[in-house]
């Protein structure tokens, strides 16, 4: 750099007009467009406002105040070409927030840049970090220190507890054994689930596919005593996710949308449940019975699939206005409790060996006695704990963790298999309500919040149990054909029967036609109560045999074909057919955010009944 303190002036307006601002060779910049190009600049010079000059941000220093300066940068670059250029410290640093934008926003243009932000996320959170960590480990092309302790923390933590239980039970832990084959299962569909959602398809879809994936090649082999393990694992996921459900129905909405709710859900659940069975009863030679007990079962609406999606379209302001995301996820808590009562009936009449007349009141006193357990239960966990003690909210969780799984172990027990989980949705629903009244809101409830920690253990269990039921050498390709075609007329009845259903509401075409299609969606319900036949059966009766796995097979292709299906229908279609608000506020990041579900549907702002509405302002 070549200083001149001579202070001469005496070069042309036209030489100085020829100078550009660049910043130094060490950096590639573009040039200030706000430069007076006609002046010189000063290290140190007094200019009045009324000559149009701004005063340099030297020009407070005390021995240089009248002393001009002139900087020459030699090897300057203007976009590549080198030249000497007058340089001012104050566009300098302008040109480097310039440039450093500039670059921020062509990297983040990049797919590879997008993928690792989604993967990794951004990490404002101030944190511990050994040095050199950020040199050696970028953001976001690299975990942060924090995150990648997290994981060594967990991945030591599951070497001493596979140590502690190899210890105990030798060979079956060991590689090669069916429990190190059941861990091995669990962990794969869990990573399996999140490289899905990173795709913003459900994660269950991957942890589906990772189940069928290790039965037919060889992984996993489940017999013996373990398959009574399969089998309780997959009630203790069922009492999870029904309390779930039970906890994340609002009573406020529901008794809002009192009208709306039950026409919208049940009698497009009906129809549907109706159509499988007949279809299935005359193309898969299941006898009635059986079709019925597959009808209810297809027939539920996943909140696992819908909610996510819902949430995001919520926090762009969809559908807000006339509360539709609300109204959905009220229709699939209705379904999911219709599809597990008429579910337990079913299966109850079917492997009862009592009197005819016993079968026939078993349906009304699985009903009876199923809402009677779970309203009483609810009622008890209002004063048990108290709600000033310091342990309330685990011992609450408590509560309802173990009253669902007497009820679910129970009613098997004594041949009502449709009393426990309808108990458990009784329960978890009268709890809340109680719960709301003494001060807990719907979407700020901390047992809620324990159960989505537990449903996050128990998913990728559930979901890949599920997909280790598919062997594809034994399936028929006949059978597999029918089956789609069935679900899909199925599936395009549902839609015509909740368009049409939906007239004489406030709501028009379009949004019929976006709840209809987010109704479509099936997962959840399906993987928790189609395996449940399997544990009934004679294994030694072929016909039985061969109609259970048919139901599990029915289920697992309805959740393949309209959960990835229904979850980018609700993505795309959502801006399209919905109307935008103001878009509300989002959770907070960091270590209180959480998983999107049902409590993220706020009804904050949103309309009361549809119908009723439309029907008082009739004149």
């Amino acid at each position: 750099m070549e200083i001149d303190m001579t202070g001469k002036t005496n070069r042309s307006n036209e030489e100085l007009t020829k100078r550009r601002v660049s910043i130094s060779d060490q950096i590639l910049g573009l040039d200030n467009p706000g430069f007076d190009h006609h002046r010189r600049i000063s290290a140190s010079s007094e200019h009045n406002s009324d000559q149009g000059r701004g005063k340099s941000i030297m020009q407070h220093g005390g021995s240089t105040e009248n002393i001009q300066h002139k900087f020459d940068l030699e090897n300057g670059r203007i976009n590549g070409n080198r030249k000497k250029s007058t340089y001012s410290l104050t566009s300098s640093i302008r040109d480097k927030i310039q440039y450093s934008e500039e670059l921020e926003r062509i990297r983040s243009r990049s797919w590879l840049y997008l993928f690792c932000t989604r993967c990794h996320g951004r990490d404002d959170t101030p944190s511990w970090e050994p040095p050199g960590w950020r040199k050696a480990c970028p953001h976001p092309f690299c975990p942060s220190y924090r995150k990648f302790a997290r994981i060594l923390c967990l991945f030591l933590l599951g070497l001493l507890l596979w140590g502690i239980v190899y210890t105990i039970l030798g060979d079956d832990a060991a590689p090669g054994g069916q429990l190190f084959g059941l861990a091995a299962l669990c962990i794969t569909a869990h990573f399996a689930g999140w490289l899905f959602s990173l795709t913003t398809l459900p994660a269950l879809i991957g942890m589906l596919i990772t189940g069928i994936i290790f039965q037919n090649v060889g992984l996993v082999h489940v017999e013996g005593s373990y398959t009574v393990v399969v089998s309780n694992l997959r009630k203790i996921a069922l009492v999870i996710i029904l309390t779930r459900a039970g906890l994340d129905l609002d009573p406020n909405a529901l008794k809002r949308l009192r009208v709306t709710v039950p026409k919208l859900g049940l009698i497009p659940w009906i129809v549907e449940t109706i159509v499988v069975a007949t279809l299935t009863s005359h193309f898969l030679e299941l006898p009635l019975v059986w079709g019925f007990l597959l009808g209810s079962v297809v027939a539920a609406v996943s909140p696992a699939v819908v909610v996510p999606c819902l949430f995001r379209l919520r926090a762009k302001g969809y559908g807000v206005a006339k509360g539709i995301p609300t109204l959905i996820i009220a229709i699939s808590g209705i379904d999911d409790a219709a599809s597990v009562a008429i579910h337990g009936i079913m299966k109850s009449i079917m492997f009862s060996h009592d009197a005819l007349w016993y079968q026939i009141i078993q349906g009304p006193i699985s009903i009876i006695g199923g809402l009677g357990f779970g309203v009483l239960w609810g009622w008890l966990a209002k004063y048990v704990p108290e709600k000033g003690d310091p342990y309330m909210v685990p011992m609450r969780v408590l509560m309802l963790l173990g009253g669902g799984l007497v009820a679910v172990f129970g009613s098997e027990a004594i041949e009502l298999g449709g009393a426990g989980p309808l108990a458990v949705v009784a329960a978890a629903f009268v709890s809340c309500y109680f719960w709301q009244t003494q001060g807990w809101e719907v979407d700020d409830n901390p047992v809620a919040t324990a159960f989505e920690i537990f449903w996050m253990i128990f998913e990728p269990i559930l979901f890949a149990m599920t997909g280790t039921q598919i062997k594809i050498d034994e399936l028929d390709s006949k059978t597999v054909y029918l089956s789609l075609g069935c679900l899909l007329a199925a599936f395009i009845i549902r839609i015509i029967v909740t368009i049409l259903v939906g007239v004489g509401s406030k709501l028009n075409l379009k949004e019929k036609v976006f709840i209809a299609l987010a109704c479509m969606a099936k997962a959840t319900v399906q993987a928790a109560l189609a395996p449940t036949t399997l544990d009934r059966i004679d294994q030694n009766n072929p016909k039985e045999m061969y109609y259970a796995e048919t139901v599990v097979t029915v289920c697992v292709l309805s959740i393949l074909l309209t959960a990835p299906a229904g979850a980018i229908l609700i993505t795309l279609s959502g801006p399209k057919l919905l109307t935008k608000t103001t878009a509300p506020m989002v959770p907070p990041e960091g270590w209180k955010a959480r998983r999107p579900s049902i409590r993220d549907i706020s009804i904050i702002n949103e309309d009361p009944d549809l119908e009723e509405t439309a029907n008082e302002r009739k004149p």
